[in-house]
């Protein structure tokens, strides 16, 4: 389906005040809010807790890097070139460059660094210099070491992201040739695959089925962390955190610098059936973020329990 051009670069040795001319006091150019002398200057780059911040659509960036099994969007690149975004790819391959000429990111890999953005930066700018249908190969990506640019400079800022949730992985031979070991590796993948459906206005709302018993609604949030929790604290203590009978506030994952509100939902109700209840519930958390006053004896045990039961994801 793809081949590939080698694209490796050489690491990047940490500039010092005396080669770039950055004072070791001054804040690190980078934007993590730390002096350049703790922070690249020390040639260690620390952890990016948000690394899709800044792109069209962060909270759908996280929701296709960790919870959604089968999904695309196009991109457009600075310069106006089209890549189609995969959750996955075949083997868990970085990039693809198809015999046609097009390119495809995926952004569940095998392994990852301390900025996510670098290593998906890294392979989409090999699979932007690979011929097409040469394998790409972007050098060290993830934990290995990522050199290249960031997807912050490299993708058109201005194009929002429109995902599009499939039933099964039948994208990755599109418009291709496969044969018989192809369309195996396939029907195996595709085995794998959790229903999940994307509620239509409601942002990063995942609906999905991991078992014949339950169903539940992912639902990745664009908020701080802080704020939001308060905020859902408020409505736990007001008995108006569900979606309404039937459905259980499970808790929430901490994804990317980002938290995701997890319900359980009756598995027998279409997924499209929980669009309004949702709607609902957003309006009561758009309220509740507008409350200033400190939180009450209630909402503060509240808060407590929610921290019990969220988890986060590496």
């Amino acid at each position: 389906m793809a081949h590939s051009a080698t694209r490796r670069r050489p690491a990047a040795a940490p500039t010092t005040a005396a080669e770039g001319g950055i004072n070791p006091k001054a804040p690190c150019p980078c934007g993590s809010g730390r002096r350049y002398k703790h922070c690249h200057g020390s040639g260690y780059a620390p952890p990016v807790t948000r690394p899709f911040e800044g792109l069209p659509g962060e909270p759908d960036w996280v929701a296709l890097r960790e919870l959604v099994p089968a999904a695309t969007a196009p991109l457009t690149t600075a310069d106006g070139r089209d890549v189609t975004l995969a959750s996955v790819l075949p083997g868990g391959a970085p990039a693809l460059v198809r015999a046609n000429g097009e390119i495809l990111l995926g952004v569940q890999l095998p392994a990852s660094s301390d900025d996510i953005s670098r290593d998906l930066g890294t392979a989409l700018a090999a699979a932007l210099e690979a011929p097409a249908g040469a394998p790409v190969d972007p050098g060290p990506v993830g934990a290995a070491g990522s050199t290249g640019p960031r997807l912050q400079e490299l993708l058109d800022m201005t194009a929002p992201l429109e995902v599009t949730v499939h039933p099964d992985f039948g994208f990755w031979l599109e418009g291709t040739d496969a044969g018989p070991s192809a369309m195996a590796g396939l029907e195996q993948a595709n085995a794998a695959v959790l229903p999940t459906e994307r509620l239509a206005g409601l942002g990063a709302a995942y609906w999905v089925r991991p078992g014949a018993e339950r169903a539940h609604l992912r639902w990745v949030r664009s908020e701080q962390e802080e704020p939001l929790l308060d905020a859902l604290a408020r409505l736990r203590a007001a008995e108006e955190l569900t979606l309404g009978e039937g459905t259980r506030y499970a808790g929430a994952f901490r994804a990317h610098g980002l938290v995701v509100p997890v319900w359980d939902l009756p598995v027998d109700t279409p997924a499209t059936d929980w669009t309004g209840p949702a709607t609902q519930f957003e309006a009561r958390l758009e309220r509740a973020l507008e409350v200033s006053e400190p939180l009450s004896a209630d909402e503060r045990r509240a808060r407590a329990g929610l921290l019990s039961r969220q988890v986060t994801l590496r």
